[in-house]
């Protein structure tokens, strides 16, 4: 599992690496073609766009992996240990849900708009709103991949590349 693990974050970690390189590679180049010749990537700001909205749903995961998402702990800190770790549960099997109702709803929504084209490149919309269903499934193998550990000890996964403390202090 460790194997899978170790396999699944490094897919994950190289796609948003990828990601953000393409787009800050298109962005730039616009800019600096339209100060150079005054003529502007007529597809820029869409493929940027696009390629912002994939970097959201794909990053989702690993933000949540690592406790990176807002959260309101109020309500377990004053709870005793065992009262703290039935609300994680319940927490961790709501947002189960809900990742899993964001595939769902994002396969209806990708057949929806399959045949709907963006206006610049002419592609499917669909290709666009995968971003949702795929980057809620990865959240869901995030989430069970670290669940355990979040309810029984409320602690995340640690990792110097995605950790914003551990990096801070390199």
């Amino acid at each position: 599992m460790q194997a899978f693990e170790h396999y699944f974050m490094a897919v994950n970690r190289w796609l948003l690496i990828g990601i953000l390189a393409v787009m800050s590679v298109i962005i730039f180049a616009n800019v600096g073609l339209r100060y150079l010749t005054n003529e502007s990537i007529v597809w820029a700001e869409e493929v940027a766009r696009h390629l912002m909205i994939w970097l959201t749903f794909i990053g989702c995961g690993p933000v949540l992996r690592y406790g990176g998402h807002i959260a309101v702990e109020n309500l377990q800190d004053a709870l005793p240990k065992v009262a703290a770790q039935v609300v994680r549960g319940v927490i961790a099997l709501l947002l189960l849900g809900f990742f899993a109702f964001f595939v769902w709803f994002g396969i209806e929504y990708m057949d929806r708009t399959q045949y709907q084209q963006t206006p610049t490149t002419q592609i499917s919309m669909a290709y666009i709103y995968a971003s949702l269903p795929v980057g809620a499934a990865m959240a869901i193998v995030h989430l069970l991949l670290v669940m355990r550990s979040y309810v029984v000890d409320r602690t995340f996964a640690s990792d110097a590349h995605f950790d914003a403390t551990a990096s801070a202090s390199l």
